[in-house]
């Protein structure tokens, strides 16, 4: 008896938590012959259990929170999940955040601007792209400085993709397997809430300026804490910059970060790399004379996004953009982070 595995997934997830689930596969282990039955089983068991990299025995005790979790191997993305940052309303992006519609919704760090047409779905990833766009609507109300010149961009000739997830959490682990764009451009796994602000990674694809290139900016690990309390005012209250081993825009890595009331610690690729004590991070705040110190002790939700940072350089053309692309793929003005899925755990 032949069975189509995933349309028996599909099936198993509908109807798991009724009583005609335990019927059906109480059917199929009856029918099926010779060895199917446990195949099947083990395929399902695989999927649906599946731990941290770091954790593969399940040590930590850790359930998988599905209603956060993606494996993005839908024909769409699930906007239950996600709020897609700038989508088009008749021809212009709006921003609006579904979830607190009278808030107002970042842009993105110009002269990149945030589009909800900067994504797709390709053999079971996500693809978050930049894209060199110098006829995109632009907004013109940046106010955001940077620099010791307090300098204002303003949005042009570039447009990424900003995705916002949609529930809270509070302690977990968070693993996310990716490739960051080969560019002079970011992509980003972060998360705010709780008037924090939670760095897992900005990862700088590409550099031209040849000292950043020659201090091995393109394998850089930069995480930070920061705090967007009335008082903090977005300070970095803790901050940390490694040398992954590995250019991060050459491969898919798999990062790890568990978060709870004592600290964080970070993987890559299932190895532990770093991390912060809770009294690591007070200590850090109080050298620099900040109000707070650790400040992760509310819930949060993720982000994943594209950035310039102007500081570290930003694409001039589209040429430049396209530096590093394959030959076969100069010429469209993209270029890709790649997300193979994101998932979080919480204790049992």
């Amino acid at each position: 008896m032949l069975f189509n595995i995933e349309k028996f997934k599909m099936i198993y997830m509908i109807l798991k938590c009724s009583k005609i689930f335990f019927y059906l596969l109480s059917f199929i282990i009856l029918f099926s012959c010779g060895n199917q039955k446990s195949t099947i089983i083990n395929k399902i068991d695989e999927t649906l259990n599946v731990h941290p990299f770091s954790d593969p025995n399940n040590k930590g005790d850790w359930k998988l929170r599905e209603d956060i979790s993606d494996e993005f191997d839908g024909k769409t993305i699930d906007e239950d999940k996600w709020y897609i940052v700038g989508k088009f309303e008749n021809g212009v992006p709006v921003y609006k955040d579904p979830d607190y519609p009278n808030k107002k919704v970042w842009k993105g760090r110009a002269p990149s601007q945030f589009s909800g047409r900067n994504y797709r779905l390709e053999n079971g990833k996500l693809i978050l792209e930049t894209r060199w766009e110098p006829d995109f609507p632009f907004a013109t109300d940046n106010k955001q400085t940077w620099g010791p010149d307090n300098k204002v961009e303003k949005f042009e000739n570039i447009t990424t993709a900003c995705f916002i997830g949609r529930r809270d959490f509070k302690y977990g682990y968070m693993e996310i397997k990716s490739k960051a764009a080969d560019a002079e451009i970011t992509s980003a796994f972060w998360a705010t809430g709780s008037q924090t602000e939670l760095d897992i990674f900005e990862q700088f694809g590409d550099h031209r300026q040849p000292q950043k290139e020659a201090n091995g900016k393109d394998r850089e690990l930069w995480w930070s804490i920061h705090d967007w309390s009335r008082e903090g005012k977005g300070k970095t209250v803790f901050t940390e910059r490694l040398d992954y081993g590995f250019r991060v825009a050459d491969d898919f890595h798999i990062y790890g970060i568990e978060w709870n009331e004592d600290g964080l610690k970070l993987y890559v690729d299932g190895k532990y790399k770093t991390g912060a004590t809770k009294e690591q991070v007070d200590a850090y705040s109080k050298e620099k004379k900040l109000p707070n110190g650790w400040v992760m002790t509310g819930p949060i939700h993720l982000w994943l996004d594209q950035e310039t940072f102007p500081w570290h350089g930003v694409p001039d053309s589209k040429e430049d953009l396209e530096l590093n692309s394959p030959e076969d793929e100069k010429e469209d003005g993209v270029v890709d982070f790649e997300i193979e899925y994101v998932r979080v755990w919480q204790k049992k």
